[in-house]
């Protein structure tokens, strides 16, 4: 099977991240914690995200180094491995507080290489 370009890996973090607040749209953390369904997706989708930036080369990380490429590893780590130990509470604090920030970081970071790419 070949292997993906590092862009497109960067595209599924921010197709996982949109479906994610897609998920939670107009939900309260009481009603999110309520429904499994909504959990599973939501962890696959960090499963998703993780296992992508996993993939971004190494160079692209070290250019890259306010987006938390570790902690992104790390979730998907613990939700495949550890699954045990999720906590809701984080879970929806990191949807809240740190994903939104992260999207135009990766945005930024794709426009950056489609920039170098134009020049060359």
């Amino acid at each position: 099977m070949p292997s993906r370009d590092w862009p497109l890996r960067i595209n599924d973090i921010l197709q996982s991240i949109a479906a994610i607040q897609q998920r939670i749209a107009g939900m309260t953390f009481e009603e999110f914690q309520k429904d499994e369904t909504i959990i599973k997706a939501i962890l696959y989708d960090f499963i998703i995200i993780g296992e992508a930036s996993i993939n971004v080369p190494a160079e692209i990380q070290f250019s890259s180094p306010n987006i938390p490429w570790g902690l992104m590893r790390d979730a998907r780590n613990l939700i495949a491995h550890e699954y045990f130990r999720i906590n809701l509470d984080v879970i929806w604090d990191i949807i809240r507080n740190d994903l939104p920030p992260l999207v135009p970081q990766l945005q930024n970071l794709l426009e950056t290489e489609e920039g170098n790419n134009a020049v060359n």
